[in-house]
């Protein structure tokens, strides 16, 4: 019960963290404001006093043949991407709600802040509470790396910001002892490989 308490508070602690860092710059980009008689609309970009065309296209993956060398390795794959499958729109949803809340504080002076932080908690509480009180000890370990993943900072770093290095301090001593850690990083090279594989066939579809 405390462990899965700490996946449920960590996930919304990081849901009402300001995400400054997801800003970025469209200063070089030019968007046509009439539209064309023929074609499609596309961005521009001015290179040496020359309008050209930027089109960005979609990233495409392509992986070998997941090598199984183990009925226990197999059997890990396929909890992992059960769970990852699970936990995954979580991640996703977490950084399009920090978007969403970072234009909002933007807009409030800074003594109103605190009072709407508490009503969008209470509103996070109601909303995902049971869901997330259903996730195993596992599926809350994933969650907190793609949470990592997806926004570019820790668990552990996303609640200090947010609530304090003692607030940070107090749930982290309470995720070791459990065996969890919020300041792991996710590492899709390393560690994490068979998450980031899973997570790829997600995106596809494939499972």
């Amino acid at each position: 019960m405390w462990c899965r308490s700490i996946y449920i508070k960590t996930f919304l602690l990081c849901l009402l963290f300001p995400a400054f860092y997801f800003a970025q710059s469209d200063d070089n980009l030019i968007v046509p404001e009439s539209k064309p008689k023929m074609g499609i609309r596309v961005r521009g970009e001015i290179v040496n006093g020359d309008t050209v065309p930027l089109v960005v296209l979609p990233d495409v993956w392509v992986f070998g043949e997941y090598s199984i060398k183990s009925r226990r390795q197999y059997e890990q794959w396929t909890r992992t991407k059960y769970n990852v499958k699970k936990v995954y729109p979580y991640a996703i949803l977490a950084a399009a709600k920090l978007k969403e809340y970072d234009r909002v504080l933007q807009a409030l002076p800074e003594d109103k802040r605190d009072a709407y932080l508490k009503i969008i908690e209470k509103q996070l509480r109601g909303e995902f509470e049971d869901q997330l009180k259903d996730l195993t000890v596992t599926q809350g370990r994933i969650l907190l790396k793609l949470i990592d993943r997806e926004t570019g900072k820790t668990s552990y770093e996303l609640v200090k910001d947010l609530r304090g290095s003692f607030q940070a301090f107090m749930w982290q001593s309470l995720a070791r002892i459990f065996g969890s850690n919020m300041k792991s990083e996710y590492d899709p090279n390393g560690e994490d490989i068979m998450i980031e594989r899973a997570i790829k066939l997600v995106e596809e579809g494939a499972i």
